[in-house]
């Protein structure tokens, strides 16, 4: 039972940095700015949902679905990570938003649900990192069929709180804007998109680098081959 818990802990102490949901809300608010308050909460809960079923199938066949395309970790990073940037640039050079009629437009949920996946949930909220660590913990649990059964419950649990910290987070970051005022809050979307322009090449180097030590060695003039 204690190694039970001890599993529960891990997996949420080691994502919950990855994944912030509270650093990612200014972000989320940004994005959602022409919602009213009920269809940001629909909107919220779709990606915690989502969020969670990311989490659970990266830890439970994460690493097999890889081994059967034939695609390693560090190309999953490279390719997110370029997706992150990529998202990360797009939030830092939008506009800000003056129009103040649009604040609160009230929008059909099928609007809202088309990109509750992409880009809110996958690269915004759970991205190559928070994808890589899962799988990374996944491939590392034993692999016979009772300790595995508890290995993906102790994720789903783990992965069920950090989707619970999601939609909380997300679901009331118009009281953090409320609080901090459009030109802080302004502030922070612009410093929160520019983070996320740096953890996207970060995650590259990760990858790039990881990929450069699997390399074979090249031996220079004069050196023995």
């Amino acid at each position: 039972m204690l190694q039970f818990a001890q599993s529960i802990l891990l997996v949420a102490s080691a994502l919950f940095p990855i994944v912030d949901p509270i650093g990612g809300s200014p972000v989320f608010l940004s994005l959602t700015l022409n919602y009213d308050t009920k269809t940001r909460k629909l909107l919220s809960r779709r990606i915690a949902i989502n969020s969670f079923i990311l989490l659970v199938a990266s830890f439970a066949i994460g690493s097999h679905v890889l081994s059967f395309f034939g695609i390693s970790l560090p190309v999953v990073q490279v390719g997110g990570g370029m997706i992150v940037v990529a998202a990360g640039w797009a939030l830092l050079k939008k506009k800000d938003e003056t129009d103040r009629d649009a604040v609160g437009r009230t929008v059909s949920s099928t609007d809202v649900l088309r990109d509750a996946f992409y880009p809110l949930t996958l690269p915004l909220t759970i991205g190559p990192g928070s994808i890589s660590i899962a799988i990374t913990l996944g491939a590392n649990e034993p692999h016979h069929i009772g300790a595995g059964l508890l290995a993906i419950l102790a994720a789903a649990i783990g992965s069920a709180f950090l989707a619970a910290s999601i939609y909380l987070c997300y679901a009331f970051a118009d009281r953090l804007a409320a609080v901090m005022g459009p030109t802080g809050m302004n502030v922070i979307v612009k410093l929160s998109s520019f983070l996320l322009v740096c953890i996207g090449v970060q995650i590259v180097w990760n990858g790039v680098s990881q990929l450069l030590r699997s390399l074979p060695q090249i031996a220079g003039p004069g050196m023995p081959h």
